[in-house]
């Protein structure tokens, strides 16, 4: 059992899978007794809003104001939800987190800014990166919605991963996952990265 908090994230490029994988995960885990809280970026709050519209092309402003929001967002997602639960010694397990920011933002801005924005905000415990090619991702997107998102094009997220790359060297506890395979073997291979970490806690 984990006594105490313990923050996990699933990132990768939209069409990777990795809402499916936090659904998993949390059935998996509460179902071998752990308490488990699961969220996603960008929530569902008021900032949140804001931000699925621009998301969405409802409305439009400049991409420095977009990280801005999600900065935000994310001090408000940490301070009213992630830590709380945290506190009563739930595994919070996230459908995206700063990475995000920094490897979809980062294709329009400097990256180091958005580092900037975001270094006070922890650093997650255990963070998977879910690795399916570009092509895949639009592939998957274009067959069960009819519109796609602002950084939903191929080029746009070939750069998305590339700075997700760089960003598995420069943070602890990051896995790259190959994304490619069966759903069930996915699940596999970072329920047992989850649970071989559990003897840090």
């Amino acid at each position: 059992m984990v006594e105490k908090g313990m923050f996990v994230v699933l990132e990768g490029l939209d069409g990777s899978g990795s809402s499916t994988q936090v659904a998993l995960l949390k059935t998996a885990l509460s179902g071998a007794g752990h308490k488990v809280h699961i969220t996603k970026e960008p929530t569902n709050n008021i900032i949140g809003g804001l931000i699925r519209g621009q998301l969405t092309k409802d409305w439009k402003t400049g991409p420095e104001c977009l990280q801005l929001l999600f900065a935000a967002d994310r001090a408000h997602h940490l301070e009213r939800e992630i830590m709380p639960a945290m506190d009563k010694g739930n595994i919070v397990v996230s459908d995206r987190y700063f990475f995000s920011t920094m490897a979809f933002g980062g294709i329009d801005i400097d990256i180091d800014w958005l580092k900037k924005i975001n270094e006070r905000f922890i650093v997650p415990d255990l963070t998977f990166f879910i690795k399916v090619p570009a092509s895949e991702c639009v592939r998957r997107i274009s067959s069960s919605r009819f519109e796609l998102e602002l950084f939903e094009e191929e080029k746009k997220l070939v750069r998305v991963w590339e700075n997700y790359e760089v960003l598995a060297g420069e943070f602890e506890n990051v896995h790259i996952i190959d994304g490619t395979q069966s759903v069930e073997e996915v699940h596999k291979e970072i329920m047992g990265i989850v649970l071989d970490n559990f003897k840090n806690y």
